[in-house]
């Protein structure tokens, strides 16, 4: 028995409180995972985890064995991270999860430079609007806009980005020189999430605030859709300059009021506290920081917010800086 090996599955077992989904995020048979977490009992001559119909808990003796290995596995982690850097070649498997527009736009188009760089890392990506958990889905590196849904990951911002007002040129013949007079029929609508309605439009020119709530006929969940639409001549819409830039620089669109400010998005590469001293987590955030305009790069001392996502966690606080900590606030490394 590789004791190494079946310490990492019992360890993700117990995060993942389900066998199931402990095999799904390590790409393994159910059968394979059980049969793994038995091996080592069978060894240490103990049950690890009580198992019953409906959740997984720690014996006492599971308790104590989980707490060593996670030290073993840390231990181990850190010296291939270690014999890595003196060889200067980061090597293995690297899992990211992003967003399928933010994917397309900002992501995608990096990441052969990235793979000529680093040959030796596999890097398997996962486009996906489901804010899937980390740790149960052995994601190195998931990219989130504004709010991370765990108060002990740790985020690091990489990305700024703006709203702009865009549309066809012919639409925008026809559009009011003001923007106060702008018709709420004739914005394309950007759903928010998990609900039916669109999100609002918050304008802003010095002291003088305006807000407007698309009702034109089509409304999506997807700012390509959007977009798409608008270059049809469907209407205006609201959406991220990195998802319309290509279609301005074409004149497929064009930004109208722009002598109004719009609200500001940030991004950032968020990986759990077990993950940060990975050298291969460590080049890729190196490398986004890099590739990425600096001039749209984020304080790293910026706010995030924190948002639980499972029932499985306590709610956690409003956090301030990169790292996100419950109670206290820790700004992330600088970006280099």
């Amino acid at each position: 028995m590789d004791r190494l090996w079946a310490m990492q599955v019992f360890v993700r077992v117990a995060e993942c409180g389900s066998f199931s989904r402990a095999a799904e995020s390590l790409d393994l048979a159910n059968a394979t995972v059980t049969a793994c977490v038995r091996n080592l009992e069978r060894h240490l001559k103990v049950a690890l985890i009580h198992r019953d119909t409906r959740r997984l808990n720690l014996t006492d003796e599971g308790s104590i064995f989980i707490a060593r290995a996670r030290e073993v596995l840390s231990a181990v982690e850190a010296a291939e991270a270690e014999v890595q850097k003196q060889l200067g070649e980061p090597r293995g498997s690297l899992t990211i999860d992003t967003p399928i527009s933010i994917g397309h736009a900002l992501l995608c188009p990096a990441l052969p430079k990235f793979a000529a760089r680093f040959p030796a890392i596999r890097t398997a990506v996962t486009l996906t609007n489901q804010r899937r958990h980390l740790i149960e889905h052995a994601i190195d590196v998931a990219i989130r806009m504004d709010r991370v849904e765990d108060a002990e990951l740790v985020a690091r911002p990489i990305y700024e980005t703006r709203y702009k007002l865009c549309c066809s040129p012919q639409v925008a013949a026809m559009l009011p020189a003001d923007v106060r007079e702008l018709d709420p029929a004739q914005c394309l609508g950007i759903l928010a999430e998990e609900r039916r309605t669109s999100n609002p439009w918050r304008l802003r020119r010095g002291d003088e605030v305006h807000t407007i709530q698309p009702e034109g006929p089509l409304h999506f969940n997807s700012s390509d859709a959007a977009v798409q639409t608008a270059v049809q001549g469907g209407g205006v819409v609201q959406v991220l300059d990195i998802f319309v830039n290509p279609f301005i620089d074409r004149r497929e669109l064009v930004q109208v009021y722009d002598d109004w400010d719009t609200e500001a998005k940030t991004f950032y590469a968020v990986m759990t506290k077990a993950r940060v001293s990975s050298a291969r987590v460590r080049v890729f955030i190196d490398f986004l920081t890099e590739v990425l305009d600096s001039a749209r790069r984020p304080s790293a001392t910026q706010a995030i917010k924190v948002r639980d996502l499972s029932q499985r966690y306590a709610r956690a606080p409003k956090v301030e800086g990169g790292v996100a900590h419950p109670g206290r606030a820790t700004p992330s490394p600088p970006a280099r």
